[in-house]
């Protein structure tokens, strides 16, 4: 059942459409029900119509739902923009010098790309960071400025280095038939301006245009929107300025804000009831957000009753304030019977987190970290998706350079020299480079008879990929070909054993692919986009997903992760941890009003994350670097009216179980030093331990002396965990358990 407010979006008629959605108030099911009205009621093609989300998890939650509402539809486009460049690309990127089964470097292969070129150009990467390098030639395809364009704009030293060296890795990518992320707008935008037939041609196609989460657009994403919606201006989108939160990735905020300016004739709605939370939680939200002088009026409202008022705490230092986050999250767990997996800890940066999960591990609390290493960023992972990527694209240069040697086949730095080379001079691919030189006898002795297993292998396992069948099988083939497999197993270590369990877990993952056809598809669109169940489809998908895709909701753990990556996701019970000036908002936004804005936008976030209860929590006194610094509360707990605010948490200190598990000593302050209850056990590496949550592990590394002596431990089905001993609830594996 829609409100009417949102049944006006839904049943809007032509022309251009600014919906307002305020947190909670429905955006998804406006997105999805509009696609269904225009196909189901208007009877508009389903290829005519385009739905961009921002996440995976975005686009395929909508999808679910049309699916139930739209079961025999074909055509239909619903993707994030980097999922629609590309399949664009797929279609048309020969007439910009590229082959359709073009690979997608991921950030890990970019930098190894961008430390080739520092050996080139003799630089150091202490002087010239790799990272600060990718950062700007990110920055300026954002812009869509080419090598050539931001030469000609560069005016300081740093932006001449890049301006030197961009031109360089663009033609690197090119040859390697590579493209990087932000290829996939950059590149199409320059298709579409290079050839106007091109853009006329999907202006045709997308009559349609639906949009996610404008506020959130880059300038790049702006101009292909609007490039496509030119013709029929049949654009709808739906965002919040006051949950623009990505400025530093180039999201501009004006993109909405000036929506009417791009499309006087566009009409506006405005979604103010919020279906999530309770009523002091928005009235919380509501205050804070109006302090903003950049956004577009409205205020949440609810039929929810008020609920409980915000718990405002403070601890002396960062430990007081992870030890309440911890006992209060123990005592809702045992007394109100919540799972785990109704709380969620934010904080402003990854490096507060340490403290929260000592304390949760003192409670035998089960918790996840989200945005911590990806799955696909794993060696054992990069190296198995290498193997594919050089079967699917054998020009790609930096998957051949990454698994010539693995597992390990001998073949020397010297042959490496000579091949790369012999592959510049003849302006071939590495691989084409190879066969060549094998042809002519350019090798001799143990390095030919090792380049021509290595060759003889790739063309077997090329065959393999060839004759389809699908990716599980040819992954299997892979492993077990060349040999990686047997060197894992033949490893006694505990790492050898999960980077097998990781090999494992990936093969699940091409099982599923192989059972559906595709990850994020809504239905295969044959004309534009590769035959479901290939390799290059597949190697496609996994390229585009993020660190938000590995999050499973429901499960029983507590969620830990950045106020960045909690957009989209809704708990029962949020904490919004580390509450000071200095630290939330961040020192640097206190000299810019924009800046300061948008911390108070990531609040307003945070908060409205919430279903039914916000804790915001703050330390007088963090060590820094070692050091004690104090902290001003932050200015964001004075823009909530002390009415909806209350400083009595759910934990009661009369709750014996619950004591803190150290004293303060009479020194106070963040130089008072907390002790534990007991030393902890000596650990050494090769110990069998037994953790009282993750069960029995093996102790792969210890560092550290005193109290501040860590364990790194394996566990089977939790990876390497590192332990700080003092804290941890560890002890040694009884000999014959």
């Amino acid at each position: 059942m829609l409100s009417p407010r949102q049944k006006e979006a839904v049943e809007h008629g032509e022309g251009p459409l600014l919906v307002v959605a305020g947190a909670g108030s429905g955006k998804t099911r406006v997105l999805t029900h509009r696609v269904a009205y225009l196909i189901g009621k208007r009877g508009v093609p389903p290829h005519q119509v385009l739905a961009i989300t921002f996440t995976n998890k975005a686009a395929g939650e909508m999808k679910s739902r049309l699916k139930a509402m739209l079961p025999d539809v074909t055509g239909l486009w619903v993707c994030t923009f980097h999922a629609a460049g590309a399949r664009i690309l797929r279609r048309e990127i020969e007439v910009l010098g590229y082959r359709p089964d073009f690979v997608i470097y991921d950030e890990a292969d970019q930098l190894a790309v961008i430390r080739e070129g520092l050996k080139v150009f003799d630089w150091d990467e202490k002087a010239v960071p790799p990272r600060s390098l990718a950062a700007g030639i990110s920055e300026a395809k954002n812009r869509l400025q080419g090598p050539s364009e931001y030469g000609r704009h560069a005016a300081t030293p740093w932006e001449k280095k890049i301006a030197a060296f961009f031109p360089w890795y663009q033609k690197r990518l090119q040859e390697n038939n590579a493209l990087d992320f932000d290829d996939l707008l950059w590149l199409t935008i320059l298709l579409f301006r290079r050839h106007p037939e091109i853009l006329s041609a999907y202006q045709e196609r997308f009559r349609y245009i639906l949009v996610d989460e404008y506020q959130d657009t880059n300038h790049a994403q702006y101009v292909l929107v609007n490039l496509l919606a030119a013709r029929y201006r049949n654009l709808f989108v739906v965002g919040d300025p006051d949950q623009s939160i990505y400025s530093w990735r180039g999201a501009n905020l004006y993109n909405i804000l000036n929506f009417k300016r791009d499309y006087p004739e566009a009409r506006e709605i405005k979604l103010e009831e919020n279906y999530r939370s309770t009523g002091n939680i928005l009235q919380a939200a509501n205050h804070l957000v109006r302090f903003n002088r950049l956004r577009l009026e409205k205020a949440l409202r609810t039929t929810r009753p008020p609920g409980s008022l915000l718990v405002e705490y403070a601890g002396e230092d960062e430990r007081e304030e992870a030890w309440f986050v911890a006992r209060e999250i123990e005592w809702l767990h045992r007394k109100e019977k919540r799972p785990y997996s109704s709380f969620a800890v934010f904080y402003r940066t990854h490096a507060q987190s340490r403290v929260l999960e000592d304390y949760l591990l003192h409670l035998n609390i089960p918790y996840r970290i989200v945005g911590g290493v990806r799955f696909y960023q794993r060696k054992e992972i990069k190296d198995l998706v290498a193997y594919l990527r050089l079967l699917a694209n054998p020009q790609d240069n930096m998957s051949l350079l990454r698994i010539i040697n693995v597992p390990r086949r001998g073949i020397g730095e010297a042959t490496l020299q000579q091949l790369t080379e012999y592959a510049q001079r003849e302006g071939l691919p590495l691989y084409s480079a190879l066969v060549k030189m094998l042809g002519e006898k350019q090798f001799s002795g143990r390095a030919r008879t090792r380049l021509e297993a290595f060759a003889g292998l790739i063309e077997e396992l090329r065959q393999d990929a060839a004759a389809g069948g699908g990716i599980t099988p040819l992954a299997r083939k892979v492993l077990e070909k060349t040999g990686y497999l047997k060197e894992l197993e033949a490893d006694p270590t505990e790492e050898g054993r999960m980077r097998i369990e990781n090999l494992q877990e990936f093969l699940s993952v091409t099982a599923e692919y192989d059972a559906q056809g595709g990850f994020f598809e809504f239905e295969e669109d044959a004309e534009f986009s590769e035959a479901a169940g290939s390799l290059g489809h597949f190697l496609a998908q996994i390229a585009l997903l993020t660190d938000l895709d590995s999050y499973r909701e429901g499960e029983e753990a507590v969620v830990l992760m950045t106020m960045h990556a909690a957009k989209g996701l809704e708990f029962p019970i949020v904490f919004v941890t580390g509450m000071e000036e200095g630290i939330f908002p961040l020192f640097k936004a206190q000299n810019s009003e924009e800046e300061l804005e948008e911390e108070r936008r990531l609040c307003y976030v945070a908060i409205t994350r919430a279903k039914e209860r916000v804790y915001l929590t703050r330390a007088r006194c963090r060590n820094v670097y070692g050091q004690p610094r104090y902290y001003r509360p932050s200015r964001f707990l004075d823009e909530i009216p002390e009415e909806l605010k209350t400083g009595v948490p759910c934990w009661r200190a009369d709750d014996e179980s619950l004591h803190q598990p150290r004293e303060r000593q009479a020194s106070g302050g963040c130089d008072g030093e907390k002790q534990p209850q007991a030393l902890p056990e000596e650990f050494e590496v090769g110990d069998r331990v037994v953790h009282a949550h993750w069960g029995e592990g093996v102790v792969v590394q210890v560092k550290g002396e005193g109290e501040e002596r860590q364990a790194a431990v394996a566990f089977p089905d939790r990876g390497v965990k590192n332990l700080l001993l003092k804290y941890a609830p560890l002890r040694k594996a009884v000999r014959g358990n």
